[in-house]
């Protein structure tokens, strides 16, 4: 049986794949294996072109976010986006996307968890590094005020402008 974190991965990816479609851009799944982005997006002469790598969830625990590895603090480039997409709590839920530059997001994961690291835990404990990441749409809530509180992602939801003009500059 397959796992459904897979099923679910594989969705948010066809999601996001039919929304490139839709406003005309031609978006394909990159290879198996390949590190860093599930779909690669061009136009159709192949003149704009980016990768789009698609964090999928549902709404399940507390905080709302995604997860990362350690990894994702240092992949940056220009043509590379996140799509953090949510699908809901049930199969009715619209679903949510936020399409938001690598740098952006590489930036947000190491000033979250160097404060998450150097704040104690629950028990006054130190915390222990890891490579696991969150990638939230509040951290306020979490205490780790980085000026990412509620409401920061609203610019970046629904851009899929952003995918189809990173390139309008070459022309």
């Amino acid at each position: 049986m397959v796992a459904a974190s897979t099923v679910l991965g594989a969705a948010g990816e066809h999601y996001v794949m039919c929304q490139l479609l839709r406003r005309g851009l031609i978006a394909a799944l990159a290879p198996v294996g390949v590190p860093n982005c599930d779909i690669v997006v061009t136009d159709d002469i192949g003149d704009r072109l980016c990768a789009v790598q698609v964090k999928t969830r549902v709404e399940k625990g507390s905080d709302g976010g995604w997860h990362m590895g350690k990894k994702h603090e240092s992949i940056v480039s220009d043509r590379l986006f996140y799509a953090f997409l949510d699908f809901g709590k049930t199969l009715t839920d619209p679903p949510s996307c936020f399409l938001i530059p690598s740098a952006l997001v590489a930036d947000v994961l190491q000033r979250s968890y160097a404060v998450w690291l150097s704040t104690p835990g629950k028990k006054g404990q130190q915390r222990k590094d890891t490579d696991m990441r969150r990638f939230l749409p509040d951290f306020d809530k979490t205490g780790v005020h980085i000026g990412c509180g509620p409401n920061w992602l609203a610019p970046y939801k629904e851009a899929w402008n952003s995918l189809v003009s990173v390139s309008a500059a070459d022309k």
